[in-house]
């Protein structure tokens, strides 16, 4: 693992429908669409991590400057590539490590098999087993959402729409695509920024609206409310 990835800047803002409708109409005329999104989106599925006295979750609620969390992603619903990611956030910058694994793999790690981990050649994954050992991480909850991501290459930027947010509760069947989710309260709409060392003006003006500031919202936390 890279311990000198680069950390990158980051937005949220929660937004409406409308203002979705214009960001999705500036991004088309400015920005690269997703070679991996299906028609403009794809639908993600997580498997967040957390401890018994929630301190990914607390953390992220209180705002700690310096923060991580670790959580199991794919798209499409299509096992063939699952990662394994670990997000860290420090001084309002945010990085993402990401290892590869099989279903297999990460069903005995939702059963809590995972001695296998010690030898594993990816270092996030050892990294891991170290934390379920010494912190007690488990899997939490599965979030599923849909995403409509543009890519602006200058300043390698990022614009992402996501939308119908919906929570496992403590459903934690992750490979089951038909594990029951319910939305998450609200029906949330997020707009997500992200880039390097600076974002160029077309961008800041295409995402610019009127009475939208930067948020802390988290889908993890969101999608923990029924807890």
């Amino acid at each position: 693992m890279n311990k000198n990835k680069r950390y990158r800047h980051e937005w949220k803002h929660e937004i409406s429908q409308s203002d979705l409708i214009s960001v999705r109409s500036r991004m088309s005329a400015v920005g690269e669409a997703d070679p991996h999104a299906r028609d403009g989106r794809y639908l993600i599925r997580s498997l967040y991590f957390d401890n018994m006295s929630d301190r990914a979750l607390r953390e992220k609620v209180n705002g700690f400057n310096r923060r991580e969390k670790f959580r199991i992603r794919y798209y499409n619903f299509d096992q063939s590539l699952i990662h394994l990611e670990k997000k860290s956030r420090l001084n309002g910058l945010g990085t993402k490590y990401s290892a590869s694994l099989t279903p297999d793999q990460v069903q005995r790690i939702i059963d809590n098999d995972i001695e296998w981990m010690i030898t594993d050649p990816q270092p996030l994954v050892r990294e891991l087993y170290a934390k379920i050992k010494g912190q007690g991480l488990k899997p939490r909850t599965i979030v599923d959402y849909t995403r409509e991501p543009f890519i602006y290459r200058p300043g390698n930027v990022r614009v992402t729409l996501d939308y119908h947010i919906r929570t496992g509760l403590r459903n934690v069947d992750f490979l089951d695509r038909d594990c029951v989710t319910v939305p998450v309260p609200g029906d949330p709409i997020i707009l997500e920024v992200k880039w390097d060392d600076f974002l160029p003006d077309i961008i800041r003006d295409a995402v610019q609206l009127p009475g939208r500031r930067v948020t802390a919202f988290s889908k993890y936390a969101q999608c923990r409310v029924y807890d």
